[in-house]
């Protein structure tokens, strides 16, 4: 059962969640740059190299060929997006376990916090679905070596001139597919281990940061085992030309699999299961920093 230490304040889940995801995007984003890559990289012609073989030779190349910023390429717009993002997540988060109290004192189970969880990331996909459209753009560009957008405001304008506003908002059915069941997990599983490491006799809120760093890594680890198939998916119908793929996600997912197999729904698993520890670990960190901070600034808040 999760422990609640104090009553469950959104608010204060806004204020915290927009702190740790920028501390998720700052120590995630080189690997994220990596993992979209390796998803949107063209099949390798007969007799040809892929352009890139894997996790690490994406990284060396990108790193050898464009310097450290080519890691950090298109953090622009998640970084803009990075506070309202995490912060409605946490929001939500927070509003969806408070509404499931009968009052302030109950305690919820699991598979409340997994339902919680789903509310949190319904909520994030209004918020972040056409800034990590504009990260994949950015992230697609930077290795082809061709400049179209020269910035979020110049992406978003001519995205808008070739395609309308659906063609800002692209991919977001796929981002809510990939994100609601894997939101549930990330916060139930979360939630669970810091119960799972909290001595004997001590109350959760009390958790060390090493095991707030476990906690949060592990989380980070099970979301994304749940969303990587839908990720490769939304990665690929996000990045590919206007009208490449009529039938939305069936065009792609039958695209993958007749020309690639099954695990080509895997690209990208090492970068994003190497990313994942300590991005997330950072991410729930920060949120637990700036929520001791908030309950000890403003304690009726």
């Amino acid at each position: 059962m999760a422990d609640e230490a104090k009553p469950i304040s959104p608010l204060k889940n806004l204020l915290a969640g927009g702190f740790g995801g920028m501390c998720l995007v700052f120590v995630g984003h080189p690997l994220d740059t990596v993992k979209v890559r390796l998803q949107t990289q063209p099949p390798s012609l007969p007799g040809q190299p892929p352009m890139y073989s894997g996790t690490f030779d994406c990284f060396q190349k990108t790193l050898v060929r464009e310097g450290i910023t080519g890691l950090y390429r298109g953090m622009a717009a998640p970084i803009i997006g990075v506070t309202p993002m995490f912060a409605v997540c946490f929001f939500g988060f927070g509003l969806g376990k408070k509404l499931q109290q009968k009052c302030p004192e109950d305690v919820l189970s699991f598979p409340h916090i997994g339902a919680s969880g789903w509310l949190s990331w319904s909520f994030t996909t209004i918020v972040m679905k056409e800034r990590e459209r504009m990260s994949c753009i950015f992230q697609i560009q930077a290795s082809s070596g061709e400049t179209k957008y020269s910035g979020a405001l110049d992406c978003a304008k001519k995205l808008y001139q070739e395609s309308g506003i659906r063609g800002i908002y692209k991919g977001t059915v796929l981002t809510l597919m990939r994100d609601v069941p894997a939101s549930g997990m990330y916060f139930m599983t979360y939630e669970w281990l810091k119960n799972i490491l909290t001595p004997e006799g001590k109350s959760v809120s009390e958790l060390s940061v090493p095991r707030i760093l476990v906690a949060g890594g592990i989380a980070g680890i099970f979301n994304w085992a749940v969303a990587i198939p839908p990720d490769v998916l939304k990665s690929r119908f996000q990045t590919a030309p206007p009208g490449k793929y009529p039938n939305g996600f069936r065009d792609v997912l039958r695209e993958l699999i007749q020309n690639e197999g099954v695990t080509s729904l895997y690209k990208g698993f090492n970068a994003v299961m190497i990313r994942a520890f300590p991005a997330n670990a950072a991410c729930f960190l920060g949120f637990e920093v700036a929520m001791k901070f908030l309950n000890w600034a403003t304690p009726n808040l």
